[in-house]
């Protein structure tokens, strides 16, 4: 199998206030094809440091429907001992969401720019807060 580009992205949310907003916007990506959903995995750090880690399987039966529909067949690909070392950053008392997708919008480019003979000399994501920076001036 090929893949496109693939990201990882841990969202946190303090004080453990996890919610299902995110979902539509999500599904939104997916459905579209922008990106396809290789794993997600939410993490818990509890008031005294303790890490609870939770899996698809572990959601109850209306957060595992709204969640399992996005995610594609290579789920498992984030390890627990990945998914404790980004947990670990955690403030205590907050929850994470950790994403791991491909960026499907980008495999087309990619082929064609392999087919030309092109090789990929940089490729790098600029902080939103930079960019807010160079407009401000």
């Amino acid at each position: 199998m090929s893949l496109g580009p693939v990201e990882l992205l841990v969202i946190k949310f303090p004080g453990n206030q996890f919610t299902g907003e995110i979902v539509p916007a999500l599904k939104e990506l997916v459905d579209s094809g922008t990106i396809r959903v290789i794993d997600l995995i939410f993490a818990r750090k509890d008031k005294d440091g303790n890490v609870l880690v939770l899996e698809l399987n572990d959601l109850d039966d209306n957060d595992y429907a709204s969640y399992n529909a996005l995610v594609g067949d290579l789920s498992g690909t984030l390890t627990q001992d990945d998914v404790q070392q980004l947990a670990a950053t955690l403030e205590r008392n907050s929850s994470a969401g950790i994403l791991l997708f491909e960026n499907t919008w980008a495999t087309r480019f990619r082929d064609a720019v392999l087919k030309a003979k092109g090789q990929l000399v940089l490729n790098e994501r600029i902080p939103h807060s930079v960019i807010e920076q160079l407009i401000a001036g």
